[in-house]
C-alpha cells in the first residue's frame, strides 16, 4: 500500500538513497520511523480510556483524580509540541525525534514501577513530552523531501500518515483491554519501551544527518524562551483552576489573564515569536476554525474517555469489554473519512458532524446500567460519523484560511486547541463524575456535551466563509 501511495507514475533510470528514485520520489525508508513518530501519542491517548478504571481501583482514586491522567499527557503536549517545532527547524529532526523516543521510554519505565498516582501523572507528562516530537519531525521531512523532488503536494504520503494514525485510534482501546486482562494496567504504560527502542533503532538508522540551521553561519538562531515560559505559565494556570474550579483558587485565573497578556505583548513585538499571533490578524475565518476546533475536541474527548469509563463503572463492563465497545466508533470515523476525505469542501461535513454529534449525546440521555449491547453499539456508530467528518473538515478549512507564508504556525496551532479541548474534556469529567462514574454523571456529561456542540453548530451556521472552500479547482493535499 505505501508503495503505491509513494509510487511516481512511469519508470526511472537510478536509485537515490535509501531506494528512492534519485531526485523525483520519496525515500520509502523515511516511511517507518515517520509513522512510528506521528501514533505515539493517538495510541497513548486512546489506550488510557480503559485504564482509567483499573488504576483508579488500584490506588483509590475518584474519576476526579485519574483525569490528571488525562489532562497531563495533554498539558504537556500543548506545551510541548510547539517547542519542539521550533527547535526542529532549529537543529534537524534526527536529534529530537531520538529525544523524544528516549523520554518515551523513560515514561513507559516510569509507569511500569509507578508506586502511586502521583508518579504516574510524572509518567503521563515525561511521555506528554517525548511523543510530541513525532508529528513535527514527519512534517519537517515531508517539508524537505517535497523540496528534494519537486512535489509540492505528497499527497500520498500524508495520507499514509492519517491512516496510520486512525488506524492506531482503532487499536488503542481494545489493545489496552487484552493488555489490562493479560498483565494488568501496568502493561499500558510499559507498551512504550518496545515502541521507544524501536523508535530509537530507526531514527539512528533512518533519519537523515542534515545539517541543521542552528550550525549555518549565515543564520542567527533565536529561541524565544520568554515566550516559552509564558505560555506554559499560562496552560498551568488554566489547567489547575480547571480541574479543581473553586471560588478560592480565583488567582489562577488572574494569573492565567496576566501570562496571556504577556504572552501576547511578547509575541507580538518579538522578531521571532515562539507562536506568530500575526496569524490570527484580520483573519476572522481562522479565528473561527479554531474555535469549532476547541468545541469539537471537547465533546470528543468527554465521550471517549467518560463514556469508556461508565461502560465500566456504570454499565459493569470489563476493561476488555469496553475496549471492544469502542471499535463502532474508530471504524466509522476511518470509513467516513476514507469516503469523504478527497473532497476539499467543508461546509457540509461540519454541518452534518454538528448534527452527528447532537444526536450522539442525546442517545447517551436514555442509558441505564442495564441499557443492551445493541444501543452501545448505535451510539459509538453515531459518533463514529462526525469523527470521521470533522477533523478532516478543520485541516481542510485551516489549509484554506490561513496564510500560505504562515501555513507551519497555522497548523501548529490547529493542534494546540485540539490539546486544550482535550484539557478541558478531563476536567469536566472529574466534575461530573463523583466517586465513580455513574449514571447520574454519565447523564450530566450528556446535557454538557450538547451545550458545547450547540454552540459548535451555531458558529458553523453564521460562518458564510465556509461555503467558499472547496469551490476552487485545487484541493489540499
Amino acid at each position: 500500500m505505501i508503495e503505491r501511495l509513494t509510487r511516481r507514475k512511469g519508470r526511472r533510470k537510478g536509485k537515490g538513497r535509501g531506494g528512492a528514485d534519485a531526485g523525483s520520489a520519496f525515500d520509502r525508508r523515511l516511511l517507518a520511523p515517520m509513522m512510528l513518530g506521528s501514533v505515539l501519542n493517538p495510541v497513548n491517548s486512546s489506550i488510557i480510556s480503559v485504564s482509567l478504571v483499573p488504576i483508579g481501583a488500584a490506588f483509590g482514586a475518584p474519576p476526579s483524580q485519574t483525569a490528571w491522567l488525562v489532562a497531563a499527557l495533554y498539558l504537556a503536549t500543548s506545551i510541548g509540541q510547539p517547542v519542539m517545532g521550533r527547535l526542529i527547524d532549529l537543529y534537524g529532526p534526527r536529534l529530537l525525534f531520538l529525544a523524544g523516543a528516549a523520554l518515551t521510554g523513560i515514561a513507559g519505565l516510569i509507569g511500569l514501577l509507578a508506586p502511586n498516582l502521583g508518579t504516574l501523572i510524572v509518567a503521563r507528562v515525561v511521555l506528554g513530552f517525548g511523543t510530541c516530537a513525532g508529528y513535527p519531525a514527519s512534517m519537517y521531512l515531508i517539508r524537505g523531501e517535497a523540496r528534494r523532488t519537486g512535489q509540492e503536494s505528497p499527497a500520498g504520503i500524508l495520507a499514509t500518515l492519517a491512516v496510520a494514525s486512525q488506524t492506531i485510534a482503532v487499536i488503542g482501546p481494545p489493545l489496552g483491554g487484552l493488555l489490562i486482562g493479560l498483565g494488568g494496567w501496568r502493561t499500558t504504560f510499559a507498551v512504550n519501551i518496545p515502541l521507544a527502542a524501536a523508535g530509537l533503532l530507526l531514527g539512528v538508522r533512518r533519519l537523515p544527518k542534515e545539517r541543521p540551521l542552528a550550525e549555518r553561519p549565515d543564520e542567527r538562531v533565536r529561541l524565544d524562551l520568554t515566550g516559552m515560559g509564558l505560555f506554559a505559565a499560562m496552560l498551568v494556570s488554566l489547567l489547575l483552576f480547571l480541574m479543581e474550579p473553586r471560588a478560592d483558587r480565583w488567582y489562577l485565573p488572574v494569573l492565567m489573564a496576566v501570562a496571556a497578556a504577556g504572552f501576547a505583548v511578547r509575541e507580538l513585538r518579538a522578531a521571532e515569536p515562539f507562536i506568530d499571533l500575526r496569524v490570527f490578524g484580520g483573519n476572522l475565518p481562522l479565528l473561527l476554525t479554531y474555535a469549532r476546533a476547541l468545541l469539537v475536541s471537547v465533546v470528543s474527548y468527554v465521550f471517549l474517555y467518560g463514556y469508556t469509563q461508565w461502560l465500566q463503572d456504570g454499565r459493569g463492563l470489563t476493561a476488555s469489554q469496553a475496549g471492544l465497545a469502542q471499535l463502532p466508533l474508530f471504524l466509522t470515523g476511518i470509513a467516513v473519512s476514507t469516503a469523504t476525505g478527497r473532497r476539499a469542501a467543508v461546509r457540509g461535513k461540519l454541518l452534518v458532524g454538528a448534527v452527528g454529534q447532537i444526536v450522539g449525546c442525546a442517545l447517551l440521555l436514555p442509558l441505564q446500567p442495564h441499557s443492551a449491547i445493541w444501543l452501545l453499539i448505535v451510539v459509538g456508530l453515531v459518533f463514529g460519523v462526525p469523527q470521521g467528518l470533522i477533523n478532516l473538515a478543520l485541516q481542510n478549512a485551516v489549509y484554506h484560511q490561513a496564510d500560505p507564508e504562515r501555513m507551519g504556525s497555522s497548523a501548529g496551532l490547529l493542534r494546540t486547541f485540539f490539546y486544550l479541548g482535550a484539557i478541558v474534556a478531563s476536567s469536566a469529567n472529574g466534575a461530573f463524575f463523583g466517586a465513580r462514574a455513574d449514571t447520574a454523571g454519565l447523564h450530566g456529561l450528556a446535557w454538557f456535551m450538547l451545550a458545547i456542540t450547540g454552540l459548535c453548530l451555531a458558529l458553523t451556521l453564521m460562518d458564510r466563509s465556509l461555503a467558499r472552500i472547496g469551490s476552487e479547482d485545487s484541493s489540499p493535499a
